[in-house]
């Protein structure tokens, strides 16, 4: 046999072996996933934090990777954040704009799928797919453990080659400080735990926050309490028929310029709200008025610009959230701001670590459900190539 020959035979059996090795991982962990208890400790390629739609896209990815790898979700049903959403809450872009990698959701080009018709979509991605999702598991931190890092749960710990964290943000509400706020008898709300109009009727009650949760927040609300929509600046609106699909294709015609290293489009001056059914019914009747936000709070509602005071029983701030990264604060990675720095999804200073769909800082579109499967995909490629590096 030529030295060549040889030389390609233990090329083959070495790609074999890791094959072989790897494979054996993947089904030891698998096995694992059948009954956890609260010592179990797991030894994999990949832990994903985070059971939305960010994590199934990652694992979509991971299984025609052949890495070994589980999702640990806090959640005890399927579909992360959707959960938490108001019942009548639709998506503003068609079912086939609103996809995870690999799987259509039912609905086609034109309709506007529910809060539970993507709760179901979600739930049957990750059946289809027989993602290895270990729910609930509450992840504590992630912690460094020589060459590896270990995940610290309540039902014990992972260690992991790399971790991905997708947490998301809905778990980190961002809830701004009003003057005299502990002044106020009534209810302060953050609009992650609104849920329906039911619980607010007869009631009144101001909105506080410009954007589309705002907006929807007011329509749903509008036929049920006296509602007062409260923003900073003025809101503004997108055009009747503009809505996710051509915000998702501006957000992909800029990334491809930057990336082209050619001029970005121009920006587009087109607002920010999109006019799903709930809102474009709601500025129809005249609901949609609003006003500059409030000064500060009294005893019993809340202190306009104007000098005047109303009477309120509810305030509900939509006004955001912030990237929920605690479990990370031992690696310390986050910055100041309340991010990570990071070079595409990939930590700059733990090299072990990737962050998925936190918003345009970990990817164009990464938060939304047709955009992070882009993100997922080179995120997850860049992880296999260097954990083959690593060996």
């Amino acid at each position: 046999m030529t030295r060549c020959k040889i030389r390609r035979c233990r090329a083959a059996a070495s790609i074999g072996r890791r094959r072989i090795s790897r494979n054996a991982r993947l089904t030891a962990h698998r096995t694992t996933l059948i009954g956890v208890t609260d010592d179990l400790i797991s030894d994999l390629d990949v832990v994903v934090v985070g059971g939305g739609q960010s994590a199934l896209a990652i694992g979509y990815y991971l299984r025609r990777a052949s890495l070994s790898y589980a999702i640990l979700d806090v959640a005890r049903a399927p579909g992360g954040a959707w959960q938490h959403t108001w019942a009548s809450l639709r998506l503003f872009s068609p079912a086939q704009w609103s996809s995870l990698p690999g799987r259509l959701m039912p609905g086609g080009t034109s309709y506007y799928p529910t809060r539970d018709e993507a709760l179901a979509y979600l739930a049957d991605y990750e059946a289809h797919y027989a993602l290895p999702i270990v729910r609930p598991v509450r992840v504590s931190s992630v912690q460094r453990a020589g060459e590896r890092l270990r995940v610290i749960a309540d039902t014990g710990a992972w260690i992991a080659r790399a971790v991905v964290s997708a947490t998301g943000t809905w778990a980190a509400p961002n809830v701004p400080r009003v003057a005299d706020q502990h002044r106020f008898a009534g209810r302060i709300v953050h609009s992650a735990r609104y849920e329906s109009p039911n619980e607010f009727d007869g009631q009144r009650v101001v909105v506080v926050g410009g954007g589309n949760s705002g907006a929807q927040i007011v329509a749903d609300l509008a036929g049920s309490a006296t509602v007062t929509w409260a923003t900073r600046r003025p809101p503004t609106f997108l055009p009747d028929d503009i809505d996710g699909r051509y915000l998702f294709g501006e957000a992909t015609a800029r990334y491809r310029a930057l990336t082209e290293a050619a001029a970005p489009p121009p920006p587009r001056l087109l607002g920010n709200i999109v006019m799903v059914e709930s809102v474009r019914r709601a500025r129809e009747s005249g609901a949609l008025n609003a006003v500059p936000m409030f000064t500060s709070f009294t005893d019993d509602g809340v202190l306009w610009p104007d000098g005047r005071r109303t009477r309120e029983d509810v305030v509900i701030l939509a006004t955001g959230f912030r990237p929920a990264l605690d479990h990370l604060t031992p690696l310390e990675v986050v910055g100041p701001n309340g991010r990570i720095e990071v070079r595409g999804t990939h930590s700059v200073r733990e090299p072990r670590l990737w962050l998925v769909g936190y918003g345009e800082w970990t990817g164009y579109a990464s938060a939304t459900l047709i955009g992070v499967g882009r993100t997922a995909r080179a995120t997850v490629e860049e992880i296999g190539r260097a954990l083959d590096a690593t060996g």
